[in-house]
């Protein structure tokens, strides 16, 4: 019998690839990207099984079994941290989400994290911020991203350099706890970026937060 031949080997388990990347579009976050790395090995283990004389369908389904642990890995990591971050902040009013690019977004409301016109760290913001930095040891490659917002309550000239301040003492705290500053990025937006009206009371509640993202290099 004779085998297929590389080219056509690598087109039908590159097509495989393909559908499987469509078919994730109602897949969540893990379950897509099992999917991808699944496809993803099994072009690279069929295309290596024709290349080396072996069946190339062997060959397609060991690579998609070494590729979905491989597509896994990232999402299951920012679930268990998702999970427990959850559980750390339940009854703070923390809000612990996945973000559409499978960044992990912590949003800290301004009631627990610092007083009016101040960026020191209150107590309540290091229970958050202690089992955060845990969650953190033994990950080399992970990235964190701070970013301080204010109210419209008060000029830019204040505003501004205060959401700058409130970011980079949540950055001095976390590497104090043992993250490398070389993963830390710090932001300020001011008032540029509110979640709600400031025109209420509640509304400028919502806006003075902070905002924490979690994401792995591609």
């Amino acid at each position: 019998m004779q085998h297929p031949t590389f080219t056509t080997t690598s087109t039908i388990a590159l097509a495989l690839s393909a559908a499987l990347a469509t078919g994730c579009d109602t897949m969540g976050p893990r379950e897509r990207g099992t999917a991808v790395g699944a496809g993803g090995g099994a072009a690279a283990g069929a295309v290596i099984g024709a290349v080396t004389g072996g069946r190339a369908g062997t060959g397609a389904v060991i690579g998609g079994a070494i590729g979905a642990i491989a597509g896994n890995l990232w999402s299951k990591r920012q679930e268990d941290r998702r999970v427990a971050m959850e559980r750390a902040t339940r009854g703070t009013g923390v809000e612990v989400t996945r973000t559409a690019d499978n960044q992990l977004k912590i949003n800290v409301p301004n009631d627990i994290s610092f007083d009016t016109n101040s960026y020191l760290i209150k107590p309540e913001l290091r229970g958050v911020l202690d089992p955060f930095a845990s969650s953190l040891s033994g990950d080399p490659a992970t990235i964190v991203s701070i970013v301080g917002h204010t109210d419209s309550t008060g000029s830019a000239a204040i505003n501004n350099p205060l959401s700058v301040d409130r970011a980079q003492s949540v950055r001095d705290y976390l590497v104090a706890r043992g993250l490398p500053a070389t993963r830390v990025e710090t932001s300020g937006r001011g008032d540029r970026e509110p979640l709600a009206d400031n025109a209420t009371e509640t509304g400028r509640a919502r806006n003075r937060r902070v905002e924490i993202f979690l994401r792995e290099p591609g």
